[in-house]
């Protein structure tokens, strides 16, 4: 049995989606963009936008009774690879220990022109 998550501590889905599912145990969230909840503004770099999308994805896992630590795979868009260090360091900080799978892709364009959007799946 699926579970539909929702939470108004993260982006709204802006299409036919949720924003997480669970099913036995794990918690896939659709991508997390860097909109602030609570205002709908985006901020301005790749630091700051990591820094928001991140924090986003953190309180989604946390509505579905999940944490970042227990996430055990990541997918990361971003617009230009160039920010991938810069997003990197930013990314660190906020999984502990063992750090989950993760793919990384350059992509052409992200919903809202955001620079970076992630995915994660995770035990709840």
């Amino acid at each position: 049995m699926k579970n539909v998550i929702s939470t108004d501590k993260a982006p709204a889905a802006i299409g036919p989606y949720s924003q997480a599912i669970e099913v036995n145990g794990m918690v896939y969230t659709s991508g997390v963009i860097p909109v602030v909840p609570a205002t709908g503004e985006i901020p301005a770099g790749s630091v700051e936008q990591a820094k928001q999308a991140l924090t986003n994805l953190s309180n989604l896992l946390e509505a579905a009774g999940s944490s970042m630590d227990k996430v055990v795979k990541t997918t990361v868009f971003i617009k230009e690879m160039n920010d991938f260090a810069a997003i990197n360091e930013v990314y660190a900080t906020f999984f502990t220990d063992a750090f989950p799978a993760r793919s990384c892709v350059e992509v052409a364009r992200l919903p809202k022109d955001v620079m970076l959007e992630i995915e994660a799946i995770a035990l709840k």
